[in-house]
């Protein structure tokens, strides 16, 4: 077995945790390929593990890599999801960040991930992404993401006007700072933050989130992923933010943009034990009294 280990990049503090799971890896005769920052940022690492290879962009990831491991937070996730594009390889996130709805397996589970990585004995997720077109390249040759697509007004412009469309159907006109477009993994991250509904993530859905709205009656709303969703937008400058989970762009307003379903998917490896329901209620305290 074979796995692509990558993060953003570690403190210098990481050394120690990044050896144990080469170590474990080792122990369980699974084949380390590592990001190559992680070589140089870590001298002790490539001093310490001289076979180990590494990998620097999705074209030198091989076909006999059986997972991809993340080390770090969600954001360390996203970043992932494009590398791997649609090659098919899991991905498996131990979380050194915060919160961790994606990256959900923590420290202290390293040892038991990688035995269920190498006796096979995890599960598998499919998780839909979201594809942005536009008429002109705005996120290069990866126009898709994990999370949520959103429209933004820059810094302390005014609100804008996001025209929405279903198929080509007027939708709403939203007066607002922005607006979300939320996978169903993406519905805990910017639009939960904004009150939008939690999706799960088999729903197939897109949930359409307004921040700030200027009406107080606009509310979320929740549609078929089947839909193409496009926009036109109006406001007293000429520029508004475009964002794909941790990418963002500065646009003209004049720029025509829909987003639709990916056409491929994203697979994603839990334990047993970590359920969606359970990574809720964990991950936000449901049901504990948090006065005591």
């Amino acid at each position: 077995m074979k796995v692509a280990v990558y993060s953003r990049g570690l403190d210098p503090e990481m050394d120690a945790p990044l050896s144990f799971l080469l170590d474990v890896l080792e122990k369980n005769q699974i084949e380390p390929v590592l990001f190559h920052t992680l070589l140089w940022q870590m001298p002790s690492i490539s001093n310490n593990y001289k076979h180990i290879k590494s990998f620097e962009t999705s074209t030198d990831l091989e076909q006999d890599i059986d997972c991809l491991i993340t080390l770090g937070g969600d954001g360390t996730m996203l970043d992932a999801v494009t590398l791997i594009r649609d090659t098919q390889i899991p991905l498996l996130g131990i979380n050194y960040g915060r919160l961790g709805f994606l990256a959900s397996i923590v420290k202290e589970e390293i040892e038991q991930a990688i035995e269920a990585l190498a006796n096979r004995t995890y599960l598998v997720e499919k998780r839909s992404l979201i594809h942005v077109d536009s008429d002109i390249s705005i996120f290069g040759n990866a126009p898709f993401g994990l999370n949520e697509f959103s429209i933004h007004k820059r810094d302390t412009s005014p609100m804008i006007k996001i025209h929405t469309y279903l198929n080509g159907e007027f939708l709403n006109t939203y007066w607002a700072d922005g607006l979300i477009v939320a996978t169903p993994t993406g519905s805990t991250g910017y639009n939960m933050s904004c009150n939008g509904p939690i999706l799960f993530p088999e729903s197939s859905s897109f949930v359409i989130t307004p921040v700030a709205p200027h009406n107080l009656n606009v509310r979320s709303i929740v549609v078929s992923d089947n839909n193409i969703i496009s926009f036109e937008i109006e406001g007293r400058t000429d520029e508004f933010i475009c964002s794909l989970d941790a990418r963002r762009e500065i646009v003209a307003k004049d720029i025509q943009l829909a987003v639709k379903k990916e056409q491929f998917c994203v697979h994603l490896l839990r334990l047993n034990e970590n359920s969606f329901l359970s990574t809720l209620r964990t991950k936000l305290t449901w049901g504990l009294d948090k006065r005591n």
